[in-house]
């Protein structure tokens, strides 16, 4: 019996169930179980790339640089929806907020509020210091 015969017997129902129709099936049974095994891991690795290319970085690579009103000079480096901000006041992780319009993103934790993009040319920022409370205008270098 050949397999396309164990097949159609093992569609039908009331075939009747002989040793080489049980190993057909056994065997029809343990390929299924590899394509759905091998389909998941490539499901797994398609989904572990897909999460590796989400990750963006601002342009030049290097943090930017800007200089404010006050003489507070900073960095900024963007990535994964997250800016990173070093400079005078230390090290502040900020994440994306929802708000700025246009080519403005606003980004924020519990102690600063950062807004970039502003002015014609797009390149100001806004800080926003909580504690202790200061906000200050900036321009990019």
């Amino acid at each position: 019996m050949n397999s396309l015969q164990a097949k159609a017997f093992s569609m039908n129902r009331h075939a009747p169930s002989t040793p080489s129709v049980r190993a057909a099936r056994a065997t029809e049974r343990a390929r299924r179980a590899w394509r759905r095994a091998a389909a998941l891991a490539a499901l797994a690795v398609a989904a572990t790339l897909a999460g590796c290319a989400v990750v963006k970085v601002d342009e030049a690579g290097a943090p930017q640089r800007y200089r404010c009103d006050n003489g507070l000079r900073f960095g900024v480096s963007f990535a994964n929806d997250a800016a990173r901000l070093t400079g005078a006041r230390g090290d502040d992780v900020l994440l994306r907020d929802a708000g700025g319009q246009g080519a403005q993103t606003v980004y924020s934790n519990p102690r600063l509020r950062a807004e970039f993009g502003l002015g014609a040319s797009g390149r100001e920022a806004a800080l926003h210091y909580l504690q202790p409370p200061l906000s200050t205008r900036c321009q990019r270098d």
